[in-house]
């Protein structure tokens, strides 16, 4: 007696698969566009300069505290702009990372 497998079995069901895929696609670009529109807040020094940034990376502004401007040290405030624009960057960077990666199971996507 040969024995008999469900009807479709073994076999995707393609509309659903679409479907899926197409769902996802959704989430994905929400989700893009919601970290886009995110804020980020960098800072170096202990907050003497702080840098806001979208998750896009274009910087909204930029906030220096008088006692990290000394005239004869130009070079450690252009250091520590450096380092809270990288910070505002890598907090972007990092939230993008973290949601998409919710959004697609771990699963990594070229480009994402």
């Amino acid at each position: 007696m040969k024995a008999r497998m469900p009807q479709g079995y073994g076999k995707p069901d393609m509309n659903s698969l679409m479907r899926q895929a197409q769902k996802m696609q959704e989430q994905m670009k929400a989700k893009q566009e919601e970290l886009e529109a995110t804020e980020y807040t960098g800072s170096a020094s202990g907050g003497l300069v702080s840098v806001v940034m979208t998750g896009k990376h274009q910087v909204t502004s930029v906030s220096i505290k008088p006692e990290a401007v000394d005239p004869d040290d130009i070079e450690m405030l252009e250091d520590l702009i450096a380092a809270a624009v990288n910070d505002a960057c890598r907090q972007a960077d990092e939230a993008a990372e973290t949601e998409m990666s919710k959004l697609t199971g771990g699963m990594n996507f070229p480009g994402l």
